[in-house]
């Protein structure tokens, strides 16, 4: 069952064309990954998809209903959340009063879902009454996808989480985004340029182009498309006799 979908987008910003005829559907507790070159679009459709941005052509719909006109907040209360590419956290306050806040931005908010939880659920490492401000990155993202499921949300925008982390710290970030689809049947849209990441979490992937989708498929068959490989990724990326995935 479709979730969120965006039917021929298009968006001008400045009297250029960001976006041009973008479409995509993205069903419940599906992982979706959207990939390309830097200034191809990407966070510029989040925004459309967002409420960002609402000066657009085209249609979005959230369960079959159009949210076409509905700004951010609006959307965020029908359950559409996002992050951003730098996540910024409130340096005056605890990593508990920053997940209290945001549990109250929005209301009415489930009593079930609780700053324990939440924490939990990210595998924060950091104590509860620690100052964000001495947060490393990895914590920081955890933080800012704690705040997310504190919205309660049926699909989570995710921008560029891996940006900047260890082998071993995007293995935390890939737990996280399973264990939303998988076990809460949170649908996930996901832009990332390590491709490790989309490899092992995305069943779909849709490769963006000055604007326009260039390729769209399982990852397995994206990522091996000689096209985007010679034209978007800097990693020889190959498929074994069994269509998995070999990065260099």
């Amino acid at each position: 069952m479709t979730l969120l979908s965006c039917t021929d987008i298009t968006l001008e910003l400045g009297g250029r064309r960001i976006l041009e005829g973008v479409s995509l559907d993205v069903s419940k507790a599906e992982v979706v990954g959207l990939a390309g070159p830097n200034g191809a679009g990407k966070t510029s459709l989040f925004e459309v998809l967002s409420g960002r941005q609402l000066n657009h052509g085209g249609d979005v719909t959230l369960n079959g209903t159009s949210i076409r006109k509905l700004p951010m907040r609006k959307r965020v209360e029908l359950g559409l959340v996002r992050s951003y590419q730098r996540p910024i956290v409130p340096a005056t306050l605890t990593v508990a009063e920053t997940l209290k806040a945001a549990r109250k931005a929005y209301k009415p908010y489930p009593a079930r879902l609780t700053v324990e939880w939440a924490a939990e659920f990210v595998r924060m490492r950091t104590p509860l009454d620690a100052p964000t401000a001495l947060l490393e990155t990895l914590e920081r993202r955890k933080l800012m996808l704690a705040c997310l499921l504190l919205r309660d949300p049926q699909i989570v925008l995710l921008d560029e989480p891996a940006s900047g982390l260890t082998g071993s710290e995007i293995d935390e970030i890939d737990l996280v985004v399973r264990k939303l689809s998988q076990e809460y049947g949170v649908a996930v849209l996901l832009i990332e340029h390590r491709l490790e990441l989309l490899a092992m979490v995305a069943s779909k992937v849709l490769v963006l182009d000055v604007g326009h989708i260039i390729a769209e498929g399982p990852p397995e068959t994206v990522f091996t498309s000689p096209e985007v490989r010679a034209a978007y990724f800097d990693v020889p990326i190959n498929a074994d006799l069994e269509g998995n995935l070999v990065i260099s």
